[in-house]
C-alpha cells in the first residue's frame, strides 16, 4: 500500500513538473534552432523576420489554458520592444 502511495505522488509531481508548451521557438542569435509543436505558418515567418532585422537568442512557448485560448511566454533575454513586436504578430485565433 505504501508503494502505491509512493508511485503515485512521484506520478502526480512528475505530471505537474514537466513543462509542456504546446508551441517551442528556441532562437539563438537570430536563428531558430528548434521548432516544436504545430506552429501557424504566418506567425513563423514573422518571428524569423523579427529574429533577422534585431537579432536576439531565447525562446518562445504557447501554452494551452483552461480559459484562454493560448498563454504566450517569452524569455527574460529578449528584449522588451522586441517581445512587444512577438506579441504584435501572435495568432490568438490559430490556438482555439
Amino acid at each position: 500500500m505504501e508503494y502505491f502511495l509512493a508511485a503515485s505522488f512521484i506520478a502526480l509531481f512528475v505530471y505537474i513538473a514537466i513543462d509542456r508548451p504546446i508551441v517551442l521557438i528556441q532562437f539563438k542569435d537570430g536563428e531558430i534552432v528548434k521548432k516544436k509543436g504545430k506552429i501557424p505558418h504566418g506567425f513563423l515567418n514573422d518571428c524569423a523576420e523579427i529574429s533577422k532585422r534585431t537579432p536576439f537568442t531565447g525562446t518562445i512557448k504557447v501554452y494551452r489554458n483552461r480559459f484562454n485560448p493560448a498563454k504566450l511566454v517569452l524569455s527574460k533575454s529578449i528584449d522588451h520592444k522586441v517581445q512587444q513586436r512577438i506579441k504584435n504578430v501572435f495568432p490568438h485565433k490559430s490556438f482555439k
